[in-house]
C-alpha cells in the first residue's frame, strides 16, 4: 500500500521504514506537516514521495556540491547527508527541504533586502520580496533610511508618508503571495531608535489587524541605552538631512516600547552596536537588519541557509555522544556550504553577496529535551553549564570544518579584510553558527524547539495557516504512566512561563557567547507581568551584551502560534 494511504487518516504513532531497515519515527503532527508543506505532490494534490524519499531527494541534490571538491566524495556525502536527516539528527531550514532537487531550487531561509529612500529602491525590494516568499524564504528590512512622515519630497513638491506606510505596502504584497504554495511569507521590519517616526512604529501593532505578515523590532543603539541610564534627552535624526528633528526623553520612549510589547508582544529589540561589533566583514558595510526571527543578521542582499542538529538524539545512558556531535557538526557545515553552490537565487545581487561571504548558520534544537534526559532542570546553573559546553564544542568544531573546506575549496571570496583574515584563520564561511527557533523542524524531529524550554506538556498549536493541532511533549508521553511521573514533571518539565526572565536571558547569553550570528530566544512572561518587568528585561539584555531579544506575555495576543507568539519559518 502506498505510504500516504497507510498513514491517513492520522491517529497514532506511525513508523516510516527507511531502506536500510532503520525506523524513522514520525508522529501524526509531523506527518501532517510533511504532507501539507514538504512532500512532493502532483497537480491534483496527490503525494508523490514518502518522508524517506524526501530525504533522499534533498541529500542527492545537496551532494551535487561535491562535484566542485577536489576529493570528489559525492556518493559518500550523499549517503552521509541522507543518514543524518533520515535519523532526524540534523535538518536544514524549510526551503531546502521543500525545494532541493526541484525546479525552483531556492534553498535559503533568510534574506535581507535594502530599502533606500526612493520609490525605485522600495518597489524593487517589493518585487524581490515576492520572489523570495514564493519559494519559501523570509525577508528582513531596515526602514531607517526612509525620510519621516510629513518630510519634504523635492520631486513631487509634496510630503513623505513615512516608513510605516511603506511597511504596509510590503505587508500587502506578502499577503498576496502564498509562500511555496504552503505558507504566507514572514518579514522583519526594523527601525532605528533615533528615527523621528519611532513612536508610530512601536505602537502600530497594538492593533492586531495591522502588519500581520511582519515581526517588528527596534534597532537600539548604545547611545540610546546610555541616555536611558542617565535619564537624559535623546535626539531623533532625520535620515534625509542628518540633522536632529527633535529630542525625546529616553526613559519615556523606552517605556512606550515596553508598553507596546506588554500589549502585543512587539516590537522586539535588536542591539545594533553589539551586532556590528561581531560583524565578520566590517569593510563591506554595517549590518542594519536581520531575518524574520532575529537570529541571522545580514548585510543588504545577503542570504543564509540554516541547519540544526537534533541534540536530543545524541543523549544515551545519561551522556552526550560527543563523537557523533563532532561528526554532525562537520557534516552540517559541509552540507550548508554545498547549499550555497547548489541553490538558485532571486537576483544576481543576492547570489553575488551570498557567495561572496558564504555565511552558514549551524545550530541546535532539542536543548530542553537534552536537559530532561540528563535530569537537569532548565532553570538550574547546570543547564547553563551544559549549554556552554555544547555550544563551545560546536563552535570550535565548525571552525575546524570550515578551515578544512577552505584549504580544499578556497576561502570565501571576501576573506581579505575580514575578521578571520585578521586572526590568520582561513575560513570557507564568514559565519558558521546560528541558533534558530526551529519551530516546524522540531515538530518534525519530535523534540523541543531550539534552546527554548518546553512550552507545556500538552498544548494546542496553530499550524499551516490555521490548522490547530494538539501537541503532547514526546518525553512526557514516555513517562506519564509511571508512578513518579508527577514528581518528574515538577522537577524537569519546566514550562516556558515558569522560567524566570533572568534565566531565559542567561541561557541566551550562554549560547550567544559561542555563536557567530545571533540567537532566537523568547522571554516568556506570565499574564500577570508588568510593563516595569519588561523594562528591566530590556536593560538587563543590553547589559549582558545580547544581540537582540523578544518578550511575550501570555495571552497578549488572541492568536498565538507558538511560545514566542511570532511567525517562525526557520
Amino acid at each position: 500500500m502506498p505510504f500516504w494511504k497507510s498513514v491517513l487518516p492520522f491517529g497514532k504513532i506511525v513508523n516510516s521504514k527507511a531502506e536500510e531497515g532503520r525506523v524513522m519515527q514520525l508522529d501524526e503532527n509531523a506527518l501532517l506537516v510533511l504532507r501539507e508543506r514538504y512532500l512532493l505532490k502532483d497537480e491534483a494534490g496527490n503525494l508523490l514521495e514518502t518522508p524517506d524519499e524526501l530525504f533522499r531527494r534533498v541529500a542527492s541534490a545537496i551532494s551535487r556540491g561535491e562535484d566542485n571538491d577536489p576529493e570528489g566524495r559525492r556518493e559518500e556525502m550523499n549517503e552521509a547527508f541522507y543518514q543524518m536527516m533520515a535519523n532526524l539528527e540534523f535538518l536544514p531550514n524549510s526551503p531546502t527541504l521543500m525545494n532541493a532537487g526541484r525546479p525552483s531550487g531556492q534553498l535559503a531561509a533568510c534574506f535581507v533586502l535594502p530599502v533606500e529612500d526612493s520609490l525605485d529602491s522600495i518597489f524593487e525590494s517589493v518585487k524581490l520580496t515576492a520572489k523570495i516568499h514564493q519559494t519559501g524564504g523570509g525577508t528582513g528590512f531596515s526602514f531607517s533610511r526612509l525620510r519621516p512622515k510629513n518630510d519634504f519630497v523635492q520631486s513631487s513638491r509634496g510630503v513623505a508618508s513615512g516608513p510605516v506606510s511603506f511597511i504596509r505596502v510590503f505587508n500587502c504584497a506578502t499577503e498576496a503571495v502564498k509562500q511555496g504554495g504552503a505558507r504566507r511569507g514572514a518579514n522583519m521590519g526594523i527601525l532605528r531608535i533615533d528615527h523621528p517616526d519611532i513612536e508610530e512604529f512601536v505602537s502600530v501593532k497594538r492593533d492586531p489587524a495591522e502588519l500581520t505578515n511582519f515581526n517588528l523590532s527596534v534597532a537600539f543603539t548604545d547611545d540610546f541605552m546610555h541616555a536611558y541610564e542617565e535619564d537624559g534627552e535623546f535626539p531623533l535624526i532625520n535620515p534625509r538631512t542628518k540633522e536632529a528633528a527633535r529630542t525625546v526623553k529616553a526613559r519615556k520612549l523606552l517605556r512606550l516600547i515596553a508598553e507596546s510589547a506588554w500589549a502585543s508582544g512587539e516590537p522586539g529589540a535588536i542591539f545594533l552596536d553589539a551586532i556590528n561589533r561581531a560583524n565578520p566583514t566590517p569593510s563591506l558595510g554595517e549590518i542594519e537588519a536581520t531575518n524574520p526571527c532575529g537570529e541571522q543578521p545580514l548585510l543588504p542582499y545577503e542570504s543564509c541557509c540554516l541547519g540544526s542538529i537534533n541534540l536530543s538524539r545524541l543523549v544515551k545512558d545519561g551522556e552526550i555522544n560527543w563523537a557523533r556531535l563532532s561528526e554532525l557538526t562537520h557534516l552540517g557545515v559541509r552540507f550548508l556550504d554545498n547549499v550555497i553552490d547548489v541553490g538558485t537565487y532571486p537576483s544576481g545581487e543576492i547570489r553575488d553577496k551570498t557567495r561572496g561571504n558564504r555565511k552558514v548558520g549551524l545550530g541546535i534544537m532539542g536543548f530542553a529535551h537534552v536537559l530532561i534526559r540528563l535530569g537537569i532542570p532548565y532553570d538550574s546553573p547546570d543547564a547553563a553549564r551544559i549549554g556552554d559546553k555544547v555550544m563551545r564544542f560546536i563552535e570550535r568544531e565548525s571552525k575546524i570544518a570550515s578551515n578544512r573546506l577552505a584549504k580544499k575549496r578556497g576561502p570565501f571570496p571576501n576573506f581579505r579584510g575580514s575578521v578571520w583574515d585578521g586572526k590568520n584563520l582561513l575560513q570557507r564561511n564568514a559565519t558558521t553558527t546560528t541558533i534558530a527557533p526551529t519551530g516546524t523542524l522540531s515538530l518534525l524531529a519530535g523534540t523541543s524547539s531550539g534552546i527554548e524550554p518546553i512550552f507545556d506538556i500538552r498544548y494546542k498549536r496553530i499550524l499551516l495557516g490555521g490548522i490547530e493541532v494538539e501537541v503532547e511533549d514526546p518525553l512526557w508521553r514516555e513517562i506519564k504512566d509511571r508512578a513518579d511521573a508527577e514528581e518528574k514533571r515538577r522537577q524537569l518539565f519546566r514550562k516556558a512561563y515558569e522560567v524566570p526572565p533572568l534565566v531565559h536571558l542567561n541561557i541566551q547569553r550562554t549560547f550567544q557567547n559561542s555563536v557567530d550570528n545571533a540567537v532566537s530566544k523568547t522571554v516568556n512572561l506570565p499574564e500577570t507581568a508588568t510593563v516595569d518587568d519588561i523594562l528591566q528585561i530590556y536593560l538587563e539584555a543590553h547589559r549582558m551584551g545580547l544581540k537582540g531579544m523578544t518578550v511575550f506575555r501570555n495571552k497578549s495576543r488572541n492568536y498565538q502560534i507558538l511560545s514566542c507568539g511570532t511567525q517562525q519559518i526557520c
